[in-house]
């Protein structure tokens, strides 16, 4: 769940108990002060992170690759025994 979600099913619940109460200016003042702490928490959203994660493995199947290659090319530019 994101935070967007996150915020957004909370401020539902907390229409839902302000709504029997006279704290209009609660919700408000709450809603941003969630917002705040939020962002505060440097979140990506899931799609982000898939999409890094992606791109991790691809770049870890490129570095293997090239190690390989490097260790080919040093067995045989090394010395014959």
């Amino acid at each position: 769940m994101d935070a967007a979600t996150f915020l957004d099913d909370l401020q539902r619940r907390i229409d839902e108990l302000l709504a029997q109460t006279p704290a209009a200016d609660l919700r408000k003042n709450l809603r941003a002060l969630l917002a705040q702490q939020f962002a505060r928490l440097d979140l990506v959203t899931r799609e982000e992170f898939d999409t890094q994660a992606k791109v991790l493995a691809r770049t870890r199947e490129k570095l293997a690759a090239l190690e390989a290659s490097v260790a080919e090319l040093e067995a045989r530019a090394a010395p014959p025994r």
